[in-house]
């Protein structure tokens, strides 16, 4: 296993500053650096947070959101670059785009996206205009130029190098009048990774991640809120249902083990809802089972 480097990513400008960008400190200080004997790789600030919507895009917060994405883009390609695994501790969602432009500067890349909702609203449809609802959207190409043509380079990713999986806000999507996920993506939701059991539906994952559509790896994004609220309640937008943390190991291992990984994002988990920090504790176990196996 290449050694892994850590990057600090506290962005709430897709958010709101509710206490996701407590986060990177909240797994840090449950060990996660010294369990997995990484390297700090710096911590990526962003700009102030606007409340207001943006007039022109619809979205919050998309010039420092952009500016974000770049100056991420950078410090994950350094890690990159050194022949390191990095591992960027969000944050929202909105840090999925620096972390995919770093890869886009080098070619042809997949995304695994492990999410409890699609976030593939177009801003119209969004209620706020937050940019964590809408990340695997842009990402794809769809949406603002200013985020979903960062440098030029749109899309980040191409659909056909997309898997969503364990997603279960279908009904949400519906009352929303979020625009459908392309036929080309490979969705698996949460009742189809059910019905497959999680280790073939991440085999599945990994297999149309590296099954020779030309790309050079993946990326790992995991929003916590893929995991079932019983066990993780610490989010913003909680919705019933999800994975189990049994479950969600057999994915991150069978994922992160292929030699197609290249880096992992973790968002959304709010510190300030884990008031005893057993949630934080969970979570850095889980992380550290699955890069153990990986070694």
């Amino acid at each position: 296993m290449r050694d892994v480097a850590i990057i600090e990513a506290p962005s709430v400008l897709g958010l709101r500053p509710t206490g996701v960008e407590e986060l990177p400190r909240a797994l840090l200080d449950a060990g996660l650096a010294d369990g997995l004997g990484a390297a700090g790789a710096g911590r990526v600030e962003t700009g102030p947070y606007d409340p207001e919507r943006d007039p022109e895009t619809g979205v919050l917060n998309p010039a420092g959101i952009a500016e974000h994405a770049v100056r991420l883009a950078d410090a994950v390609g350094g890690v990159l670059d050194d022949g390191r695994f990095p591992v960027v501790l969000g944050g929202d969602c909105s840090v999925l785009l620096g972390n995919l432009l770093a890869l886009r500067r080098r070619g042809r890349h997949g995304l695994l996206f492990l999410d409890g909702h699609t976030d593939f609203y177009q801003p119209e449809a969004d209620p706020v205009g937050e940019v964590t609802s809408m990340e695997l959207a842009l990402a794809t190409g769809r949406g603002p130029a200013v985020l979903a043509d960062l440098e030029g380079l749109g899309p980040l990713v191409r659909d056909e190098d997309v898997v969503a999986l364990g997603f279960r806000d279908q009904a949400e999507m519906a009352v929303f009048g979020v625009q459908p996920l392309p036929e080309e993506l490979h969705a698996l939701d949460l009742d189809r990774v059910r019905e497959l059991g999680a280790g073939a539906a991440a085999r599945q994952a990994v297999e149309a991640l590296t099954g020779g559509g030309g790309g050079a790896g993946y990326w790992v994004h995991l929003d916590v809120d893929v995991l079932d609220d019983a066990v993780m309640p610490a989010v913003d937008h909680r919705l019933d249902g999800g994975l189990s943390w049994e479950e969600l190991e057999t994915v991150l291992r069978t994922a992160l083990s292929d030699a197609g990984a290249v880096g992992l994002d973790v968002t959304i988990f709010n510190p300030r809802l884990d008031p005893d920090g057993s949630i934080a504790s969970r979570l850095t176990e889980c992380l550290l089972r699955v890069f153990a196996a990986r070694g």
